[in-house]
């Protein structure tokens, strides 16, 4: 009766009656009584019922004690044997939920092992029997963490299904289902998580809303729907979790003993979507419901830590976000209380103290505090004791401690920490499969190991694995996973660190490409983006200092200023002295570009405040330490004042000093160390310092191993310092010691191209003194880096201003005069062509033949060559690195070692084939002439005794005031009346030069031709400096020469070379008389001129004014063998390749030109003004509009040096094209010159000086 009554109306003085009934019934009867094992039984579901409701022990062990005596007192054959085992098995479970005692559970299974096998097939409870065995299982397996546990448990599980009758089957599901969500969450296999979503999405159907299970699936779903959000990160996923989990705390009233659970579970999905949406407001909703949840929990329930441990996480996720303080430390106070709760055998202990650490580390990156950093290895560690290696967290715990002793070894420098991350990484990426969604994550952290590893030890094996490792990662990541930035830069890194090392141009604009697309990636709002930012300006710093584009250097100060204004003080990770030291380094780069103090002042000033603000200890305090100790000596070598000097030395010597043999940087800082007592000796003249500066040399030398790209410079400084020394103290040995060093030097192509220029040239100058032997090799080591100082995939602006900043001109000069004066004169021709019109023979180099190549390489180099042609102005490095791997590959075909190699003279000399060449060089202490002639092997030497170079500007000077900047179409400049008594007329002024001229230059040049039995036909000039531009051509008093003009002598030998075109002659005409702006004057000529050339040329095609535009210009350059333009031409000073042609509406520019294919192209006629006239900033260059147009493919052209009287243009031409067209004949393109000549004889006949002389051929 009391029992009934309980069943109805659950009141406890019910059941304590039923209890006491059932005690007495026990008591009373006899021990023999047939029945006594059945009240026993049913005394202990009383007493289990009585403890579910009051969580007693007392009732536990009592409802214990009961079904252990039902058992005895069970025969082993009863059939009701099975039943007492299923109840004591429930009781021992109970007790070991409450206690947690591996015993009960082990007897819970033995009981349930044994009911089962008692139990008949067709037996209605052996459904329930199986599914309570794979429960025990289930519980063991989280207990042990035995996988054959978790396996048995699914087993029987299964088999309960099978004989489940409806009412069970939700319950059974749902159990397997968590099941599987248990070996999900132990082995990673998103398979199991597929099953549990299965079959929860099952039971669910099948459960009506009034269930009162309804809310346990709704929440097992939920969390299933999570977890698998977490992996594979799917939004719809994460909306279905936050669904079914608030569907649950819908169904679950104030009380309910899951309410704590659900609410944190809604907290969870709340969380996750926070994280992922970047979502304050989500952020708020996840840590109330955590709050709620743990507000409900008691101080000494089980679950109390995980609760505090889920608020944790969502307060670092918060503090991730926002960046405050606050949350942070928040998220440490739940961490430790979580901790702190959970026992050593507590199942979630490994988790709660991986989130402590994490938390830990956070505010060590936030704060720098090292007993965070020390405090974090510590509970990482101890969290590893707890976890077997093969749990599917365990790789994520390895990178965890990886990162810890990465940050230990950033903080102090000690090499274990080093040696540890490695291993770390290691194992972490060992242990992970390779379809896990971490392993780009833990390739990425494998690579930054080994590239930590290479900054220190310089091994390339290190930095070839960091580059393998990240590409890895980057490439099985997807473009749009957060995590890609942090792998690209990265990746980026490594190609900088290899570029550093090997000097390499590819590896240096992968390093941009990747940085850029780093940059694009990352927030503004993200904390890693000044990191990144700083990332992007130092790879094009590297590409400023490496190319010397301006540009360059400018985007990157822009990026460290915005780097710095997103950094805050106490932001750790890329904080404000890092940012500060970066910037510093960019102006002290832009200060030794352009020379400006202020920039150098601006360095010192954030340098010097990085510093200040960088702990004794740091591992980046070194560094910034030697940038400050730069700085002060740039300062010195700008101002003089030894006291910057004395600074620079204290900080270059302490960098030193602290710095491990074992670290890569150590080379630099001696480097560095040796260069400023170098410059105090320079100064102080004392021995010491020179002695000191060779011992650092020499240690800095000893560490540049093989193929290391600061070698040669190491190697040059060392020399250099020897030299110091030598002059100091007179050694034989050292003078014998100087040439190896230098010599070795000179095979080298790493390292900096213009330091190495520089130091070669200091060599070059002390042999020319002590060791004339050596000279030539050393101009030809400096000379030979020409292609690396002046690399074609700059900006042609770049490598002009490259010419100007590093004396090329000069240099030249220098050494053709230092070789001539030792006689080495083929030495001499070489280095003039080599240092001579770089920029001119660099395009002609794009469109060398390469007929007698292999078909595919041969079209695959005239493709590169024709896209660099038409980018002109601004190629790209990759265009340039792909052509440049195609050249090493054809220098690999047997005949074409030397391919587009400096020619040496044997080659060279055969540019005389039409005739001599005559070679004019000019240098402040004295003038020569060398004379190539196709008769004599041997280069012949002309001296000028009374020629200068003073004496040569001031020519130029007064050939300028002569024929002043007049355009075409004004008049000469004519005496006035009433000039004053003495006056010179230009006539008389332009005599009087060509007189000279002759005297000294063309007349002694004419006596050695003869003595070689030269006496007519054709001969070339090739004026360099201040013999440019000057009317050589024009000063004989006889013609029996036809004079010619050349930029280099290759240009002469691509000629010769190049077929001539296979269809008729073509002549294409363009006459514009006038432009259609009404800024320009009038051409009246013009009109006359085309009238002339088409009498001349009836088939001539020919445009005139409107017809004039660039286009139609284009096309007749383009399909045109010989093309006369008849317009108006300018010259541009500043950029020669902006140099043109001002056609009707508009100007067709060089740089234009020189990007088309003219695939016709035989003789240019520049019926223009200043088509001749070179660029007075850049002599040598031959970069005006009729060299310019032979740089295009002409193999001839005719132009003027300044410009021509505007009535001459019709006779020239007539005179011209009559001579070459006559009798119906097919010019070739040698013709012209010869044409020209007899036109220019006709024209002086009746003209001044000024009118016929600015006419010249350049060319074949």
């Amino acid at each position: 009766m009391f029992e009934r009554r309980y069943e109805l109306y659950e009141d406890l003085d019910d059941l304590d009656s039923t209890i006491k009934h059932k005690r007495e019934a026990v008591l009373l009867g006899p021990l023999s009584h047939p029945n006594r094992a059945l009240f026993l039984h049913s005394l202990g579901i009383s007493y289990m019922t009585k403890y579910e409701q009051l969580d007693s022990l007392e009732d536990l062990e009592a409802a214990l004690q009961s079904d252990q005596q039902a058992l005895d007192l069970t025969p082993s054959d009863d059939p009701y044997r099975a039943n007492q085992l299923q109840n004591l098995a429930a009781s021992y479970a109970a007790r070991f939920q409450k206690l947690k005692d591996p015993k009960d559970l082990e007897e819970a299974l033995e009981c349930e092992r044994e009911a089962v096998k008692l139990t008949p097939e067709d037996h209605p409870d052996r459904a329930e029997r199986l599914q309570n065995l794979g429960i025990s299982y289930h519980e063991r397996f989280e207990q042990l963490d035995h996988p054959e546990d978790i396996e048995q448990a699914l087993h029987f599980k299964h088999m309960a299904i099978t004989l489940a009758d409806n009412a069970e089957k939700n319950w059974y599901l749902n159990s397997l289902a968590l099941s599987y969500t248990s070996r999900y969450e132990r082995f990673g296999r998103l398979e199991d998580l597929e099953r549990a979503i299965k079959y929860n999405s099952r039971v669910l159907e099948c459960t009506p809303i009034n269930n009162d299970k309804k809310a346990q699936y709704l929440q097992s779903l939920g969390v299933n729907y999570g977890q698998r959000f977490q992996i594979l990160e799917d939004q719809v996923d994460l909306a279905k979790a936050l669904q079914l989990n608030q569907e649950a705390i819908d169904l679950t009233p104030e009380g309910h003993p899951q309410r704590a659970e659900r609410l944190k579970n809604l907290g969870v999905s709340y969380s996750d979507r926070a994280q992922k949406l970047n979502n304050a407001k989500d952020s708020d909703t996840a840590l109330e419901y955590k709050q709620l949840a743990l507000a409900l929990t008691r101080e000494d329930h089980p679950k109390r830590p995980d609760y505090l441990h889920s608020l944790a996480v969502s307060y670092a996720g918060q503090y991730k976000m926002l960046g405050k303080l606050v949350d942070l430390n928040k998220a440490l106070q739940y961490d430790q209380e979580a901790v702190d709760l959970s026992t050593q055998n507590h199942l979630n202990r490994v988790e709660h103290l991986t989130s402590l650490a994490g938390s830990l580390y956070n505010r060590y990156q936030k704060l720098g505090s090292l007993e965070d950093l020390e405090k974090a290895l510590q509970h990482g560690k101890e969290a590893m004791r707890f976890m077997p290696d093969n749990h599917p967290e365990n790789a994520k715990h390895l990178q965890n401690l990886a990162q810890f002793h990465r940050s230990l070894f950033q903080k102090l420098g000690n090499l274990t920490d080093l040696q540890a991350e490695l291993q770390y990484s290691q194992l972490a990426m060992d242990r992970t499969p390779d379809d896990h969604p971490d392993r780009a994550e833990r390739l990425e952290d494998l690579a930054s190991s080994h590239r930590e590893k290479f900054l220190i030890f310089d091994d390339l094996n290190d930095l070839a694995a960091s580059l393998q490792y990240c590409q890895t990662a980057v490439d099985i990541t997807s473009a749009d996973h957060p995590s890609r930035a942090k792998y690209l830069h990265t990746l980026a890194a490594s190609y900088s660190d290899r570029f550093q090392r090997l000097g390499d141009l590819r590896d240096l604009e992968k390093a941009l490409q990747h940085d850029q697309e780093v940059v694009k990636l990352t927030p503004k709002e993200d904390p890693s983006r000044p990191g990144h930012l700083h990332g992007l300006a130092v790879t094009y710093t590297d590409r400023f200092q490496r190319l010397g584009d301006s540009n360059d250097l400018e985007a990157a100060l822009k990026l460290e200023h915005e780097a710095l204004d997103l950094t805050s003080e106490g932001h750790f990770q890329f904080d404000r002295a890092a940012a500060l030291h970066s910037l510093a380094a960019s102006y002290s780069v832009r200060f030794q570009r352009l020379g400006n103090l202020k920039d150098l002042e601006i360095a010192l000033q954030y340098d010097q405040e990085a510093v200040n603000l960088t702990s004794e200890g740091h591992i980046h305090r070194v560094e910034r330490m030697q940038n400050l100790g730069i700085i002060y000596n740039l300062r010195y070598r700008r101002l003089g004042n030894l006291e910057d000097l004395d600074r620079a030395l204290q900080y270059l010597q302490k960098t030193v000093d602290i710095t491990p043999n074992s670290h890569s940087n150590r080379t630099r800082y001696l480097q560095n160390l040796a260069a400023a007592y170098d410059d105090r000796y320079q100064k102080l003249d004392h021995l010491e310092d020179i002695e000191k500066a060779l011992q650092y040399s020499f240690e800095a030398l000893d560490r540049a191993s093989e193929g290391h790209s600061d070698r040669a410079i190491c190697l040059q400084n060392v020399g250099r310092n020897i030299i110091d020394r030598y002059k100091k103290l007179k050694r034989p040995e050292d003078l014998e010691l100087i040439p190896q060093y230098f010599l070795e030097s000179a095979k080298m192509r790493t390292g900096d191209p213009a330091l190495a220029w520089r130091n070669l040239f200091r060599w070059a100058s002390f042999s020319a003194s002590y060791q004339p032997e050596h000279c030539v090799a050393a101009f030809n080591g400096a000379f030979n880096l020409l292609p690396e100082l002046l690399w074609i995939g700059q900006m042609i602006s770049v490598r002009q201003d490259a010419i100007h900043q590093l004396d090329i001109s000069d240099k030249t000069a220098t050494a053709t005069k230092t070789c001539i004066i030792f006689q080495e004169l083929r030495a001499a021709v070489q280095i003039m062509e080599q240092g001579l019109g770089t920029l001119y023979q660099q395009m002609l180099q794009l469109k060398t033949p390469v007929d007698d190549l292999p078909r595919e390489q041969a079209q695959n180099f005239r493709n590169y060559s024709m896209q660099l042609y038409r980018q002109g102005s601004d190629p790209t490095m990759n265009l340039v690195n792909e052509r440049n791997t195609l050249i090493e590959a054809i220098r690999k075909q047997k005949g074409f070692e030397c391919f587009l190699l400096p020619k040496p003279y044997d080659v060279l000399r055969h540019a005389a084939q039409g005739g001599p060449v005559i070679l004019l060089n000019s240098h402040e202490e004295r003038c020569d002439g060398i004379i190539i002639m196709n008769s004599t092997a041997e280069p012949v030497h002309v001296l000028f005794p009374n020629v200068t170079a003073e004496l040569l500007r001031a020519q130029r000077t007064a050939l300028k005031n002569i024929h002043g900047d007049r355009i075409r179409g004004e008049p000469s400049p004519t005496r006035l009346s009433g000039e004053r008594e003495g006056w010179i007329s230009t006539a008389d002024q332009m005599k009087n030069m060509l007189n000279w001229l002759w005297d000294c230059v063309v007349g002694p040049m004419y006596d050695v031709l003869a003595s070689h039995g030269i006496h007519s036909g054709r001969l070339w000039w090739l004026p360099t400096g201040a013999f440019a531009a000057l009317p050589l051509h024009a000063c004989a008093p006889t013609d029996q020469f036809i004079h010619s003009y050349t930029a280099t002598l290759s240009s002469l030998l691509e000629a010769y070379s190049k077929k001539p075109s296979k269809s008729s002659v073509k002549l294409g005409v363009v006459g514009v008389t006038h432009t259609g702006s009404g800024r320009e004057q009038w051409l009246p000529g013009v009109k006359e001129e085309v009238d002339n050339i088409r009498a001349a040329v009836p088939q001539a095609n020919c445009l005139q004014d409107q017809q004039a535009t660039v286009e139609a210009a284009k096309l007749q350059l383009e399909n045109c063998s010989w093309v006369h333009l008849a317009c108006h031409g300018t010259q541009d000073a500043v950029e020669p390749t902006k140099s043109r042609l001002l056609l009707y509406g508009e100007s067709l520019e060089l740089d234009t030109i020189l990007r088309m294919p003219l695939p016709n192209a035989e003789v240019v006629f520049l019926a223009a003004c200043q088509t001749a006239m070179g660029d007075s900033y850049l002599v040598n260059e031959s970069m005006h509009l009729g060299g310019g147009l032979i740089a295009a493919g002409f193999r001839a052209a005719i132009g003027t040096l300044w410009s021509m009287n505007d009535k001459d243009g019709p006779l020239v031409a007539k005179l011209f094209y009559s001579h070459l067209f006559r009798d119906g004949r097919q010019p070739q393109a040698s013709d012209a010159a010869q044409a020209l000549h007899l036109a220019i004889r006709e024209l002086k006949k009746n003209v001044s000086y000024g009118r016929w002389v600015p006419f010249i051929h350049m060319g074949i």
